[in-house]
């Protein structure tokens, strides 16, 4: 318990508050198109005072948040009547049409070989309140409540990224943090920024019998949070296969749902 409340202090900024934020801020230009998936999501949350972890997993003071922590994949999305994983949403106002369609998309591919379905919430307890507050971060799995999912416009609305956060929500953390990633990548520890070396901890996951995917939505780049950009995550024993490059799910990545939520049919 000691340790995981010291990681969640490292993982703390504290330059900004959890609200709204103008879209047409300088700092926060859109660049989402010229770097890593996984670039763009650290860039977007630096100064977020939410309690982050591993980059972009929201904390919430409850107790279901912390067993999603501490238990991969064990706070799924209840299954339906009909076989699918019914996952209700609201989309901010805020959002222009445009963004709105972008979004929706997103869902749409992961709904297209999964049984996970996206609807418009109702009066469900259990929902996705997508908002465009500050950087692209959510919460762990299935908290059985209301459950934030930032995508800031002008940086967080891209169809890779949206995916990325969304299978955090369905219980994915990320690819370089599994619990045989040793045998596939070498963390450069003396490269990486002393603050964010938690993001790097190795996990006890459960891998889902799935092969260790260079190609997942949920990887870091080979430079995330390097001293002066250097590399801090390195593929092997082919040092050359590009990482974090993915701009949807991977082939794997759908797999991996699947497996999870025993979508037999999409097997």
């Amino acid at each position: 318990m000691v340790s995981l409340l010291l990681l969640l202090l490292l993982g703390l900024c504290n330059a900004h508050d959890g609200s709204d934020h103008g879209a047409d801020s300088e700092i926060l230009k859109d660049q989402s198109d010229t770097e890593d998936i996984s670039t763009t999501i650290l860039r977007m949350n630096n100064g977020s005072s939410e309690l982050i972890l591993e980059g972009d997993l929201m904390i919430p003071r409850t107790r279901n948040a912390m067993k999603c922590i501490s238990k991969r994949y064990n706070c799924l999305w209840p299954k339906s009547a009909n076989g699918n994983v019914e996952v209700p949403y609201i989309l901010s106002s805020k959002y222009d049409q445009s963004e709105k369609n972008t979004i929706v998309n997103a869902m749409k591919d992961i709904e297209y070989n999964t049984c996970v379905r996206y609807v418009p919430r109702a009066r469900q307890t259990a929902y996705l309140d997508i908002e465009p507050r500050y950087g692209c971060a959510t919460t762990p799995g299935y908290l059985g409540d209301k459950q934030t999912v930032s995508l800031q416009r002008f940086g967080c609305i891209s169809h890779g990224i949206i995916q990325h956060e969304l299978l955090h929500t369905l219980g994915f953390y990320h690819e370089h943090t599994r619990s045989d990633r040793n045998q596939y990548v070498k963390i450069n520890w003396d490269n990486v920024i002393e603050f964010f070396k938690p993001q790097f901890r190795q996990m006890d996951t459960k891998n889902l019998n799935t092969s260790y995917d260079y190609t997942s939505i949920m990887h870091y780049a080979r430079r995330s949070l390097g001293k002066f950009n250097s590399e801090t995550i390195t593929p092997i024993p082919d040092a050359s296969v590009p990482i974090g490059k993915s701009r949807r799910l991977s082939d794997i990545d759908i797999v991996r749902i699947n497996r999870l939520y025993k979508c037999w049919r999409y097997l």
